[in-house]
């Protein structure tokens, strides 16, 4: 299964490498993505599976509202949209990161920046989502300062997503009184 998904990713990107060229873009070459599922995540796919909706823009062949299952990464919504244009720079996102349902994906074009929030920090109900939060995200909640939101994002990307809040426990300079503090602001997706 895994085999016929990196053929079909492959077969993309090479269509996506012609469409560059006829859409203006001689030399340019599709960025490389490369995506894996593991087999527990495809055996989950059965009738009646929850699905989630997000919202794909910028620098993709389609884009627009794309389904994908819940546990999905950012690569995969880029995928689903098409796959991205020859010009867009995949690398100002993280592909890694996990979409949730209602989140926007922005692909931009190389040389474009776009905002820390690209694929909801930051929700409607103005809830952080800890796995999603730059450090500048985390330090705009009241009493984190730059220091301590440079070690709760480190952390993250040293130790992987946050499973809950609580885990934030784990972080140095995080005790019972300031997770109390912080946890009414904060999300895990």
């Amino acid at each position: 299964m895994q085999r016929v998904q990196v053929i079909v990713a492959a077969a993309i990107l090479a269509i996506a490498g012609i469409a560059g060229v006829w859409l203006g873009a001689p030399d340019a070459k599709p960025p490389p993505l490369a995506i894996d599922r593991n087999e527990s995540s495809d055996a989950a796919v059965t009738v009646g599976t929850a699905s989630i909706t997000v919202h794909v823009a910028g620098a993709v062949r389609s884009p627009g509202l794309v389904t994908l299952r819940p546990g999905d990464r950012v690569a995969h919504a880029v995928a689903a949209a098409g796959g991205a244009l020859a010009f867009a720079d995949l690398s100002a996102l993280n592909l890694a990161a996990t979409v949730g349902d209602g989140d926007q994906v922005t692909v931009p074009l190389k040389g474009e920046t776009i905002g820390p929030l690209a694929w909801g920090a930051t929700r409607d109900d103005g809830l952080v989502d800890l796995n999603h939060a730059s450090a500048a995200d985390l330090e705009a909640l009241s009493g984190v300062g730059p220091v301590l939101a440079e070690r709760i994002y480190e952390h993250r990307q040293e130790h992987g997503p946050f499973a809950t809040v609580e885990d934030l426990l784990d972080v140095p300079g995080i005790g019972e009184g300031k997770l109390t503090a912080l946890r009414e602001a904060l999300v895990v997706k």
